[in-house]
């Protein structure tokens, strides 16, 4: 089959679809050439009109610490004193990127989850 750009969501669907159905293709098949050319073709789709929303920052801390059971103190080695904990759950406090850093790695998450949001500064 020949693709093209990929223009609507009927025409992006079929590539996912087409796309799962090969993704195991051997290197060097006429299959593994098609999905190579897929891949581009939904990243590209994807790059224009999947957006997804913006995570707070805040919100993801929050759930973090109720899924281990968690309390303002836990976080005080991180952030500072209770009042820099309570600052910064209540958005008042900005979280700096010392604080990320401790965070991040803390709750184990993706670096990128601290990039977008405005509350993140050095």
């Amino acid at each position: 089959m020949t693709w093209n750009v990929l223009k609507t969501e009927n025409e992006y669907q079929k590539a996912i679809m087409r796309t799962l159905e090969i993704f195991h293709a051997e290197e060097g098949t006429p299959e593994a050439d098609e999905l190579a050319v897929l891949l581009l073709l939904v990243q590209d789709y994807e790059a224009k009109h999947v957006h997804l929303p913006e995570v707070d920052i805040i919100d993801v801390i929050k759930l973090k610490m109720e899924e281990r059971g968690l309390k303002s103190k836990d976080l005080e080695p991180l952030i500072g004193s209770k009042g820099h904990v309570s600052s910064v759950l209540s958005g008042r406090r900005e979280i700096t990127l010392k604080m990320a850093q401790k965070l991040k790695d803390f709750f184990h998450l993706p670096a990128e989850i601290f990039l977008p949001s405005p509350q993140l500064r050095a």
